[in-house]
C-alpha cells in the first residue's frame, strides 16, 4: 500500500504533519478524517520517508498511558473497537495515532485486536503479542494489560536506575580525560621548555610525564583515531558472528559489580513476563520458548532453551532450572514450593520482587561506591600529573639562595 506525506489542520486549527499509508488520495483524506483531521496537501513517498516523517517513534511511556486506557475500557465494558476510536482522537503521539487507526480499520475488517498489534512489530513485540492473545481466548484481558502496564513501568524504572548507574561515571571520566589530555597537551610542554633552561636533571616521574606527552602530542589522530575504528571493526564483527556475541555476552555476565547486577536485571525480566505469559494461559513450554527472546543474553537464552528440551522430556521446572546453575537456591526453592502449591505465577511473582528488590539496592550500593572511588581516582591522577611536574621546579628553588 501506498505512502503519503500530508499536511491537515484539526479541529480547532492546529497545522499536523505525518506520514500514513493509504490506497489513494482519496482513502488519505478518509482515514485523516476518521482521525478528526481536514486533509490541506499530501504528496506519495517511500514508506521509510513517511515513517520518519509520522512523528518521530513511540516511546514506553506511549505503552505505558495505552495499556492503562486500554484495560480501563475493558473493565468498564466499553467495546474495545469504540474504546480505540476514542483513544485515538485522544493522543498527541501522531505516529501512535496512525497506528490506531490502521489497527481500527483492521478491526472494522474482522480481524482481533491481537492480529491486529501483530501487524506493527516495531510497536507491540512478539511478547506483548502473545499475551493479548492469551488475553482474548481466556476472557482475562483487562488483568492482561493490568499486567503489562505493571511490567513496562517496572522496566522503565529499571532503566533510569541503569542511566543513573552509568551517567555520573562517563561524565567524570570525560571530564577525566579532558583535563588529563589538556595538561599532556598544553601544560606539560610548556614546563619542559622552562625545566630545560633550568639544566636540572629531571626525576624519573617527571621524564615518563614528558614522554607521554611527547607521544601524545605527534600522534594524537592515532591515539583518538585508533580506538574509534577498532570499535567500529569490533561492532561490526560482533553484529555479524553468533560464536562472538555469544561469547561477548557471557563476558558481560562475568564483569565485576556489573556482570552481577545485569543477570539480576535478566532474572527479573524473564521472572516477570514468565509469569504475565502463565498466568494468562500460554503453556509453560510456549513460555520458555517466548522467554528466550525476552532475556536480550545468548548465554541465559541458550540455557533457557536445553530447560526447555528438559520439560518437554518429562522433567520438573524447578530441576530444570536448578540445572541452569544461575538461580540461587533461595529462588530455586520457591519455585519448587510453587509448583507443588499449583501457584508457580504467585512463586514468580516473588522471584520477580526478590530480584527487583535486589537489584534496586545493588544499584543504589554501586552509585554509593562509584562517586568516592572515582573523586578519589580523578585527585591521585593530578596529583600525581602535578607532583611530576612540579618536584623539579621545588627542587631548584630549594636550591636558591636568598
Amino acid at each position: 500500500m501506498p505512502s503519503f506525506q500530508y499536511k491537515a489542520v484539526d479541529k480547532t486549527g492546529r497545522p499536523v504533519r505525518g506520514g500514513l499509508e493509504a490506497v489513494n488520495e482519496a482513502d488519505l483524506e478518509l482515514r485523516l478524517r476518521r482521525m478528526n483531521l481536514d486533509l490541506i496537501t499530501c504528496r506519495q513517498v517511500d514508506r521509510k520517508t513517511s515513517r520518519l516523517a509520522g512523528g518521530g517513534r513511540i516511546v514506553r511511556r506511549d505503552l505505558i498511558n495505552f495499556c492503562f486506557d486500554v484495560e480501563q475500557m475493558s473493565r468498564s465494558g466499553i467495546p474495545i473497537l469504540e474504546g480505540l476510536r476514542d483513544l485515538r482522537n485522544s493522543l498527541e503521539n501522531p505516529r501512535f495515532r496512525e497506528v490506531l487507526t490502521i489497527m481500527i480499520e483492521d478491526m472494522e475488517g474482522g480481524k482481533v485486536l491481537s492480529q491486529c498489534m501483530a501487524s506493527h512489530p516495531e510497536v507491540f513485540d512478539k511478547v506483548f503479542v502473545s499475551l493479548v492473545a492469551a488475553g482474548e481466548q481466556t476472557g482475562r484481558l483487562p488483568e492482561v494489560f493490568q499486567s503489562l502496564a505493571d511490567s513496562l513501568k517496572w522496566q522503565d524504572e529499571l532503566v533510569s536506575q541503569t542511566r543513573r548507574l552509568l551517567i555520573y561515571p562517563s561524565m567524570v571520566m570525560a571530564v577525566v580525560l579532558a583535563v588529563v589530555m589538556f595538561l599532556l597537551i598544553y601544560l606539560v610542554p610548556q614546563v619542559t621548555g622552562l625545566l630545560k633552561t633550568m639544566g636540572v636533571p629531571l626525576p624519573i616521574q617527571t621524564r615518563v610525564l614528558i614522554g607521554a606527552s611527547n607521544i601524545v602530542v605527534e600522534w594524537w589522530p592515532v591515539i583518538f583515531g585508533l580506538p574509534a575504528i577498532a570499535a567500529i571493526v569490533v561492532a561490526v564483527s560482533f553484529s555479524r558472528n553468533s560464536r562472538m556475541q555469544y561469547f561477548w555476552d557471557n563476558a558481560k555476565l562475568r564483569l565485576p559489580i556489573v556482570g552481577t547486577i545485569l543477570q539480576k536485571i535478566i532474572l527479573a525480566r524473564f521472572a516477570t513476563f514468565f509469569a504475565l505469559m502463565y498466568e494468562s494461559g500460554i503453556t509453560v513450554l510456549d513460555a520458555m520458548k517466548t522467554s528466550e527472546d525476552i532475556v536480550g543474553n545468548r548465554v541465559i537464552a541458550d540455557g533457557l532453551m536445553r530447560a526447555g528440551a528438559q520439560v518437554s522430556a518429562g522433567a520438573s521446572l524447578t530441576e530444570c532450572f536448578h540445572n541452569l546453575g544461575i538461580f540461587p537456591p533461595l529462588v530455586i526453592r520457591m519455585l519448587r514450593v510453587g509448583e507443588n502449591t499449583g501457584a508457580l505465577d504467585v512463586a514468580l511473582r516473588n522471584v520477580n520482587y526478590f530480584y527487583t528488590r535486589d537489584v534496586r539496592e545493588s544499584v543504589d550500593k554501586a552509585l554509593k561506591m562509584l562517586e568516592p572511588a572515582i573523586t578519589l581516582g580523578l585527585g591521585m591522577v593530578l596529583a600525581l600529573i602535578m607532583w611530576s611536574v612540579l618536584s623539579p621546579v621545588y627542587d631548584v628553588l630549594g636550591k636558591l639562595k636568598f
